[in-house]
Parts: C-alpha cells; sequence; structure tokens
C-alpha cells in the first residue's frame, strides 16, 4: 500500500513520544486539555511488537485519537512487520525514532545513531510504506555529535525523503551521542531553530515539524511562522494545562474547561481502570502537574503523591485533592 499524504492535524501542534510519560492513561488525560494535538506513543521496539505481546504494546483508547505510533529500530522486514501488526489497530500516523540519543537504544541501534545511516532509515521507510496507507514518518536531530552542519542534516533528509517520507519532526539539538546523558542532551546542546527553518526553505514540498524548548504560545506562534507544525515536549508533562491554552489560541471557539473541570472527567476513567487492575498511581502521577502555577498546586501534588499508592485508593482521591484546592485554583 502506498501513504495516504493528506492526513493532517487541524492544529499545528503536536506532544512528543517521551519514554516513561507518554503512555495511555498520560494521553488520555493530554486529551481532554487538547482536543485536536497529534500525541504520540512512548517509542516501541519494533523487536518488542513482532516478538512479544504486541497487543500490550499496540492498545489504545479510542479518544486518543489523532495518535502516532513511534517504533524504534533498523532491520527493515522487522519494522515492517511492526507496521503491519499495527495496522488494525487504527493509528494515525507511524513514525520512527531516529532521534533518541539513550545508551540503551544506541546498543540497540536505532535513535539518533541512524543519523549516520539514511539508506538504513530510507530503507525502512519503503519496507513500512508496503504495509500501511498512513504517514510513515521520521524523528530526527539536526546532528549526532561532531557531524552537526547543514550539509550532514540534508544528507540525512533528502534519501529519506526520496523514500517516500513527507513529515519530518526534527528537534533542533545535535545529540550528543559520547559524553551526555539522555536527559543533558535534552537541555545542554543548543538549539538552533534557523537550521530547521532553512530545511523548510529548501524543501517547501516537504512538511517540517519544529522540536525543542518550545515552552509558550509566543514561541509556538514565531516557530510557525517558518515551519509547518510545533511539537511541544516536557512543557506539555510538567505544564499540562498549557495544553488547553494552545488549544484555545488556535480553536477560540473551544469551550476550555477548567482544571477541575479535567479532573472530573478524569474520574470516569480513572474508575474503569481501576475495575480492569490498573493501580491508581499509574493513572494520577500523570496529573500532578495540572495546577502548575496556580494557588494550591503544591498541596494538590502532595495529596495525590500521599495517597494514591495506597491499597484500596480509588477516584475519591482526586475529588477529595480538588475539594482541598483553594476556590480560585
Amino acid at each position: 500500500m502506498t501513504e495516504n499524504p493528506g492526513m493532517r492535524i487541524s492544529v499545528p501542534v503536536s506532544i512528543a513520544p517521551m519514554m516513561d510519560w507518554t503512555d495511555t492513561h498520560c494521553r488520555y488525560f493530554m486529551r481532554l486539555l487538547s482536543p485536536s494535538a497529534l500525541l504520540y506513543t512512548e517509542m516501541v521496539t519494533a523487536a518488542a511488537i513482532v516478538h512479544g505481546d504486541s497487543d500490550r504494546f499496540l492498545r489504545f483508547n479510542a479518544e486518543e485519537h489523532p495518535i502516532a505510533l513511534q517504533l524504534g529500530g533498523s532491520d527493515p522486514g522487522w519494522m515492517a512487520e511492526a507496521t503491519a501488526q499495527a495496522a488494525s489497530y487504527d493509528y494515525d500516523e507511524i513514525n520512527i525514532n531516529v532521534g533518541c540519543p539513550s545508551y540503551r537504544v544506541q546498543s540497540g541501534q536505532f535513535g539518533a545513531c541512524l543519523m549516520a545511516s539514511p539508506d538504513v532509515v530510507a530503507e525502512c521507510v519503503v519496507a513500512m510504506r508496503k504495509e500501511t496507507d498512513i504517514p510513515v514518518t521520521v524523528k530526527s536531530r539536526i546532528g549526532i555529535d561532531e557531524r552537526n552542519d547543514y550539509a550532514f542534516l540534508r544528507s540525512f533528509i533528502e534519501p529519506v525523503a526520496a523514500a517516500g517520507c513527507r513529515r519530518f519532526v526534527v528537534h533542533a539539538r545535535t545529540a550528543i551521542l559520547e559524553g551526555l546523558s539522555p536527559k543533558e542532551n535534552r537541555t545542554v546542546p543548543p538549539l538552533n531553530y534557523e537550521r530547521v527553518y532553512q530545511l523548510k526553505r529548501d524543501y517547501p514540498e516537504l512538511e517540517i515539524i519544529i522540536n525543542g524548548g518550545l515552552a509558550s504560545i509566543e514561541q509556538v506562534d514565531e516557530v510557525l511562522k517558518f515551519v509547518d507544525g510545533a511539537m511541544i515536549g516536557r512543557q506539555a508533562y510538567h505544564q499540562p494545562y498549557f495544553l488547553a491554552e494552545l488549544e484555545r489560541h488556535f480553536d477560540p471557539q473551544w469551550a476550555m474547561p477548567s482544571r477541575g473541570q479535567v479532573v472530573e472527567k478524569m474520574v470516569p476513567y480513572v474508575d474503569r481502570q481501576l475495575a480492569s487492575g490498573t493501580s491508581l498511581n499509574s493513572v494520577t502521577r500523570h496529573m500532578l502537574g495540572l495546577f502548575a502555577g496556580r494557588p494550591g498546586a503544591r498541596a494538590w501534588r502532595r495529596y495525590i503523591s500521599e495517597h494514591a499508592h495506597r491499597d484500596g485508593a480509588g477516584s475519591e482521591v482526586l475529588i477529595n485533592a480538588l475539594n482541598a484546592m483553594p476556590a480560585a485554583a
């Protein structure tokens, strides 16, 4: 099958795939805050899908649409098979991880180190597009280690685009694979937005999404003057209500819920998850930042942190925490 190039998000915002963070509970919560943003799964390795419990890794709530599956891998056969298995789950996009600098990712020969092997990534794109009619996209950095000039970035983009990838999500930092931890790689290498803007100028036929350091509506508006979309990372997790503010910014007619209303909307979901055997903390840990910057934010975090892990804890923890908040929150 060939890719359908027409799927575009109505709001030019997406939420980055973040390991240990953007699981299905986090995404359900974020969807209440932004009906339109494209959500990404945590990275899942193709090998885990092909050789493991694929349903565990691939299932998600229907409410999470639009949603992209991020795959990690470098074997075209495995990537194609993982894509084929994902086809029945109705994802809106499948993304190849060529941006993660973590040591465990490098040892598996995928992530940012693959920027040095664009032909391998291109082979994966070709193989995957044969198994799906949804977009196969790529998330990368602007460079790796000392290979961080614009010529290197172009040498990666061109063969992958020629293989059929039309959407690139580019984290505007170089990945330092030797000498920096994954956490340091998110902040220490300097941002170079202009490098990503240049990509869009040189390849106007491609859809270019920028990622890295975006933490305000003003920043998002500025980058969207030069590229097609903005991907939000840590800001969306630590201050999730920012997503609602972004949604309202792009869709002034949207009835933006209050933080309290978001909590109330989460209660039925929490009850369903508890009934299926999920622990309360597995859901509520993603909600700790909901009141960030508001009166009572510390009390909200503390109450949930102290009560959500207790035996028998239920959705009343959320209601009690909410009731303890100042009225102005």
